[in-house]
């Protein structure tokens, strides 16, 4: 939503503007990192506001690392913002894709050009072309991942963030 969009794209600046920062940790809710954008959304007139892509752009040129903590799934747009990030933890049960093309569109926030630098691009590929979720055992032996747990994955991404 616009209201998350926005959220992401405040906290990242403060993030960045506060010396006492170290580092980001960004998860979802309630069990689930991100399904992606609502594709009610699409049909509705220009939308005014903040939009994914430089959303995604911001996390990624953070001079301070940014880790995502992947619980439940990270879909679409949700998986193009852990792209973003520097680092990625996933509970074990989690499951990552981009699934859009089955409704007949591409990834909007340059998940295609993100996710091939990560995985090489013929997984990217047939992740991209086929809209297929991955586990997260299987994301971790692409590189899509850089590490699983099976607890709790924002303890995880927090001692991840304090490593680095």
């Amino acid at each position: 939503s616009l209201a998350v969009l926005q959220a992401l794209e405040d906290g990242l600046k403060k993030a960045d503007a506060d010396p006492s920062v170290k580092a980001v940790m960004i998860c979802g809710e309630n069990g689930k990192f991100s399904a992606g954008a609502d594709i009610r959304g699409f049909s509705s007139p220009k939308r005014r506001g903040v939009s994914l892509g430089p959303i995604v752009s911001l996390i990624e040129s953070s001079e301070k690392p940014v880790v995502a903590a992947i619980e439940g799934v990270a879909l679409g747009g949700g998986l193009e913002v852990a792209l973003g990030c520097h680092y990625r933890v996933a509970h074990v049960k989690a499951r990552l894709g981009l699934p859009e093309v089955t409704i007949g569109l591409l990834p909007g926030a340059e998940g295609t050009q993100r996710l091939p630098r990560l995985v090489g691009v013929p997984a990217a590929l047939d992740m991209i072309t086929t809209g297929k979720h991955i586990p997260a055992t299987e994301a971790l032996k692409l590189g899509l991942v850089d590490e699983i747990v099976e607890e709790n994955t924002i303890e995880a991404a927090i001692r991840l963030a304090n490593k680095v």
